[in-house]
């Protein structure tokens, strides 16, 4: 890149001043992640729009971390965002609006630019894979009180004890986090700190039959319907919007709640029989697309900066060929390549996205029994079973 190049994106682009970050610190912004030396002050030449930024402190031999916490930022050209180090409870805190103008403009005259590492724009694009749905407002609905996000405030979620390999190193990392890092904003409230939709796991319905209600349930076209309609006001952008904010909030900032939600979501809309085909063709391409890329980059093999275990993570928890991701994509797969009309873009992305899943977790989608066109494994845990709720009232439920 030229000086000239260089230099107009210095003066158009957004930076992240970072005052007093202790060497070792780990921090990232996108897909990109650092470790602080001694003339680390930020990063420079952000591209306008949505940004992810998350870090994590460091003992002082910068062998053992806490957990992350990041937060969302849509940043304007010429930006300058400050935050400053506080050393006691070890997190980036905001300044006040006369100190952050008074460092911005220091910033603009390009007094702390050999302090600044510049953006990664090789990467941008790779970035706007993961974040193209999500908007400002979609930040602003999903967020937590506060914007901080951290697996620190999500204990309660692990009531009961962690169950699966992704909630037992997530809890791991809990029971590791330094006194400081778990005291940092001790006025935010703990638990379910997110605003996210509310996805219901089964339909319940009085009044109707059990194999009605069976057909309900294998197919949630009918679920997803409701929920586009009365959660997301028919926008199916926002949909994705929280699709893409649940798994960077879960992949980037490490949170539970956030991998939960991100389920909750791939479940609905992989458990849809009707809409690919019929309804809401459209949405299941891009939402095809969507999570061929979340999970292109949540399984590659080599991370291009300090290891956060964020990948491992990944890899140690869905690499199982009985994990609920296997087991969804088996049989939506099997609906694609056998149904008699499919969309031309929807049929290509998802024959894509199964074969990254089977060159990069060598899984096998092989269909081993057949109920009512959806295929399960005889042990396969997420098989519909319906059993009577109350005879005499005649309603029933979906146990999956």
């Amino acid at each position: 890149m030229d000086s000239e190049k260089a230099l107009e994106l210095v003066k158009h682009g957004a930076t992240l001043l970072f005052l007093d970050v202790p060497q070792h610190t780990l921090i990232g912004i996108d897909t990109e992640m650092f470790t602080v030396g001694t003339a680390f002050k930020g990063i420079k030449m952000i591209p306008p729009g949505i940004h992810f930024v998350f870090y994590s402190s460091s003992t002082r031999d910068g062998k053992e971390f806490s957990p992350t916490i990041g937060f969302f930022v849509d940043v304007a050209p010429s930006q300058v965002i400050v935050r400053k180090w506080n050393q006691q409870d070890e997190w980036l805190a905001k300044l006040s609006e006369e100190e952050e103008e008074r460092y911005s403009q220091a910033v603009k005259s390009l007094e702390f630019d050999k302090h600044l590492g510049p953006y990664n724009l090789s990467q941008y694009g790779a970035w706007k894979h993961l974040s193209n749905y999500i908007t400002k407002d979609v930040v602003e609905k999903f967020e937590p009180v506060g914007g901080e996000i951290t697996v620190i405030y999500e204990s309660a979620i692990l009531k009961g004890g962690p169950k699966t390999e992704m909630e037992r190193a997530l809890d791991e990392q809990m029971k590791k986090s330094k006194s400081g890092a778990a005291s940092s904003t001790t006025e935010q409230p703990k638990g379910n700190r997110f605003y996210y939709t509310s996805i219901p796991g089964i339909i319940k319905h009085k009044g109707i039959s059990g194999q009605e209600l069976t057909s309900l349930n294998l197919d949630k076209t009918q679920l997803l319907e409701s929920v586009l309609s009365k959660e997301y006001k028919d926008s199916e952008d926002l949909l994705l919007g929280e699709l893409q904010f649940s798994f960077v909030a879960f992949l980037m900032g490490q949170s539970l709640e956030s991998f939960m939600q991100w389920k909750s979501l791939v479940s609905l809309l992989l458990g849809c029989t009707e809409a690919p085909f019929q309804t809401r063709s459209g949405l299941f391409t891009k939402f095809i697309e969507v999570i061929y890329h979340q999970l292109k980059y949540g399984l590659q093999k080599e991370s291009s900066g300090p290891e956060m275990g964020v990948l491992a993570l990944l890899d140690d928890s869905w690499l199982a060929s009985d994990s609920f991701l296997h087991l969804l994509c088996k049989d939506f797969f099997a609906l694609v390549e056998e149904a008699s009309v499919v969309d031309g873009d929807l049929l290509s992305w998802t024959r894509k996205f199964k074969e990254l899943l089977e060159n990069r977790l060598g899984w096998e989608f092989q269909k081993k029994s057949d109920v009512d066109g959806i295929y399960f494994d005889e042990d396969d845990e997420y098989a519909p079973v319906v059993e009577m709720l109350d005879e005499s009232h005649g309603d029933y439920y979906m146990a999956t």
